[in-house]
């Protein structure tokens, strides 16, 4: 029997931001450790208080990925009816393939006062901030740019062609750093440290900013008149 698949967000209904909860945007280059960092966030202390979004995304599923766990994994036409619906938050077509943030997952998880954590790419990150000026962009970097075409080749998911695309998106990307508010140095063997830098971040911006709203407005249809 086929395993149930959870619902992707979208058709719950529209709730306010608790004061204090955060957006936290966790971007960085392709193979720069965003999923292993995430990982460790998740076996932390305060795992609990953070809500972890499902992207929606076009690409083919990895070995072992679970669908709705690791991605809503969704057919082309069935985004693209998505996103003409304004139930991302924002959509990019990344490496050939259309990743997108569900709007309401946000948006619930906010209006329950648990931080929401982002995990996103460069592009998406900009789009994001654009429409909500209250989120928390921290940008991961590798040590070095030999360290990063490193990770790419060694964890072999991608074709020649399609390497050499990231490592050339990567090294575009990295001059981007000065746009978020915190850089983060996740140094190679030091996982650990490094999300325990995020997590670090996160309180501090909570003792600085205890009652920021961060809004996020509900998708085109579940709108007002």
């Amino acid at each position: 029997m086929e395993e149930e698949r959870p619902p992707l967000p979208g058709s719950l209904p529209p709730g306010e931001p608790a004061p204090g909860a955060l957006l936290v945007i966790i971007s960085g280059p392709s193979g720069v450790g965003k999923d292993t960092i995430i990982d460790a966030l998740k076996q932390r202390p305060r795992a609990r208080d953070y809500h972890y979004v499902v992207t929606a995304t076009t690409r083919a599923r990895r070995p072992g990925e679970v669908d709705g766990v690791d991605y809503h994994f969704l057919d082309r036409d069935t985004f693209a009816r998505l996103r003409a619906d304004g139930e991302f938050l924002e959509a990019n077509q990344v490496h050939g393939n259309w990743y997108g943030t569900p709007r309401t997952q946000v948006r619930d998880a906010l209006a329950s006062g648990r931080d929401v954590i982002l995990k996103i790419d460069v592009q998406g990150a900009q789009v994001v901030k654009e429409k909500i000026p209250e989120a928390l962009l921290v940008f991961l970097v590798p040590p070095s740019l030999e360290d990063l075409f490193g990770r790419l080749r060694s964890r072999a998911t991608e074709n020649a062609d399609e390497l050499e695309l990231r490592q050339r998106n990567a090294a575009i990307e990295l001059a981007r750093q000065e746009d978020y508010d915190y850089v983060v140095v996740n140094e190679t063997g030091q996982v650990e440290r490094t999300a325990g830098r995020i997590d670090e971040i996160i309180a501090e911006e909570h003792r600085l900013n205890p009652d920021r709203i961060v809004t996020v407005f509900p998708p085109r249809g579940a709108r007002g008149p």
